[in-house]
């Protein structure tokens, strides 16, 4: 048997005491109470002068004592440890992602995480060894292996929830990596299951057990957010969010929209439960800053109830389209107000200075160095060409890949189409059959998008989905836009920014007004900063210039904190709560049980004899 609390065990001074009040002599004035019975016998006995009497037997001395030694046992509560049948290594997963911020637990998720790791602590035997893994938006390895279980504690307690999302996977691949050479292990993971990675993962080979976390997902919270130039009127933007209600309760919520903080807009809205309102804002806006939408909704995730993303003031995207005729493909150019559009007949060095070049159904003497459209080209060294097939048949697209949002190619026919193979750098994103034919990636810091037929050998320029097409793809090309991205990133990733090298010192404020030095290459223009665990508005001040950035959560897992009692990977099939680690087995209430019987048996037998 062993003690979590052997320091109550102090308490067994008061054992003494008690014997010493019965050498005591006492006098008293008589009084029936209900155990009267033990009490006559021993106030009957001799009076004397002297302070002190000869310790006899007596049943009262003897319950007092059982009595009140089961109290100060229960008060170090004792324990018999639970065995495995062999010693191993026990590796502790703890997420902390932005979820286990959730107060369904009091005081949260995350400290009741914690609490029950150090349960599991306290049931290590010596030979034993315990790892501590925190995943996030990263895995990092809090604790390394150790049997001591005060190291083992404090690493626990140093575990803190952020912001960010979690990548269960990329723990379990590492807890697979550390328990490979182990005669026998366990794996615990101690999480609300809020993860969407599990059904990428493959064979592990872990001993893995499985701790929910969490009772209810009251939670309402905004999964996304986006700012895009109006076309209607150049001086305003268009803001679209999403607002999901997780909660099996309808709740009054309360939306404003601020500019550099200053409220521009208020709504109200009703959301029942599992209903997702869109909300779509227009605002003026005369100069770079930032647009925060904020809910007040009494829920148990505070970290999604607002987001904030930087606006910078659109720039001209200088176009060159290379055609020699393509009436469809340049309307559809010109209808973005932020385009000035050049047309030509061929590509060469001498062509006009462009943000983007255009290339439809040439092939150009050399490769343009700027981010390029490329529409039936061939003989290039990205996109070597097999061979020509006719009417390709679509059969499948990426609608999930910004340039293909809102574009539908059900009712499209192609008359011909270019046979490639997707380079490395690069993935399809509408395919038919036999070849993509569509093509987009990043090689080398420039962007394309390669298509392999000619658009006006198809019926795509007579479709709405072909001027929507052309407006995303020139959205996801315009190296501004690019720009725009950096500083609007999810919680964990880092904000990259590229300015004028100079002697001027660098220094990033935190959303929580902390200022923290920065430091860069010698001759280098390009500023890293991967320590946006919070959300919020993060500023670079560079000499006399101010750079805004901003982290946000917006994840729908995430903002979904409903507990899963249940975890579902393709190897395992569904993974059930379970802990087959026997835990202490605490026996501090039957000790109390015990004595409170010992109460009852005096009783009853005080009443049976005077019965």
């Amino acid at each position: 048997m062993n003690l979590l609390n052997p320091i109550a065990l102090w308490f067994g001074i008061t054992l003494p005491l008690v014997v010493l009040f019965y050498l005591l002599k006492r006098r008293r004035t008589m009084h029936v109470v209900a155990s009267s019975m033990l009490w006559q016998k021993f106030l009957a006995d001799n009076q004397a002068s002297a302070p002190l009497q000869r310790l006899r037997h007596h049943w009262l001395l003897v319950l007092q004592l059982i009595i009140l030694g089961l109290c100060v046992l229960a008060l170090a509560r004792p324990f018999f440890r639970g065995q495995l049948s062999q010693s191993g290594l026990v590796v502790v997963i703890m997420d902390t992602s932005a979820s286990m911020q959730s107060a369904d637990v009091m005081p949260t998720r995350m400290e009741k995480a914690k609490q029950e790791a150090l349960d599991l602590v306290n049931t290590m035997t010596d030979n034993d060894q315990m790892m501590i893994l925190a995943a996030g938006h990263r895995t990092q390895v809090i604790q390394s292996a150790s049997s001591e279980k005060k190291i083992l504690r404090r690493a626990i307690r140093s575990v803190q929830s952020y912001d960010t999302s979690t990548f269960l996977l990329d723990a379990f691949k590492l807890a697979s990596t550390l328990v490979e050479d182990q005669a026998y292990s366990e794996v615990h993971l101690f999480s609300d299951g809020a993860t969407s990675d599990l059904l990428n993962m493959e064979s592990s080979g872990i001993n893995l057990k499985y701790h929910p976390i969490g009772l209810d997902g009251n939670n309402v919270g905004i999964v996304s957010m986006d700012v895009r130039p109006n076309p209607e009127a150049i001086s305003t933007r268009a803001l679209f969010a999403d607002i999901v209600n997780y909660s099996t309760n309808r709740h009054d919520i309360f939306l404003e929209l601020q500019w550099n903080n200053l409220t521009i807009e208020t709504r109200s809205l009703v959301l029942e439960p599992g209903s997702t309102a869109p909300q779509v804002f227009i605002a003026p806006q005369d100069e770079k800053g930032f647009f925060t939408l904020e809910l007040d909704v009494q829920d148990d995730l505070a970290v999604d109830n607002r987001v904030s993303i930087v606006s910078p003031l659109p720039e001209t995207l200088r176009t060159l389209l290379v055609t020699r005729g393509n009436r469809f493909l340049e309307r559809a150019l010109r209808a973005n107000p932020n385009v000035t559009l050049g047309v030509v007949e061929q590509w060469n060095t001498n062509a006009p200075p462009a943000d983007l070049v255009v290339l439809d159904n040439v092939t150009p003497d050399t490769w343009p160095s700027a981010n390029t459209l490329a529409i039936h080209t061939t003989q290039t060294h990205w996109f070597p060409v097999t061979r020509t097939l006719k009417s390709p048949s679509i059969v499948d697209w990426k609608s999930n890949h910004p340039m293909m949002r809102f574009v539908d190619l059900d009712d499209v026919t192609i008359g011909e189409t270019l046979a490639v193979t997707t380079p490395k750098w690069a993935k399809p994103i509408v395919e038919s059959t036999t070849t993509p034919l569509i093509v987009a990636g990043e090689n080398k810091g420039q962007k394309v998008i390669w298509l392999g037929f000619d658009t006006l050998q198809s019926t795509w320029p007579l479709r709405i989905s072909f001027p929507i097409f052309i407006a995303n793809a020139t959205d996801w090309l315009n190296p501004n836009t690019t720009q725009t991205a950096m500083v609007n990133v999810h919680t964990g990733d880092s904000f990259i920014i590229n300015m004028e090298t100079g002697d001027e010192s660098l220094e990033m404020s935190l959303p929580d007004g902390e200022r923290v030095p920065l430091e860069r290459l010698p001759a280098s223009r390009e500023v890293v900063f991967g320590d946006t665990l919070s959300g919020g508005i993060y500023k670079l001040t560079h000499g006399t210039n101010t750079f805004l950035f901003a982290s946000n959560l917006m994840n729908a897992s995430e903002s979904d904190t409903r507990p899963r009692k249940v975890l579902n990977t393709p190897e395992k099939g569904t993974l059930t709560a379970r802990n087959e680690r026997r835990a202490n087995l605490d026996t501090w209430r039957w000790l109390l049980a015990l004595a409170f019987c010992f109460l009852i048996f005096e009783w009853w037998y005080y009443h049976k004899q005077t019965a």
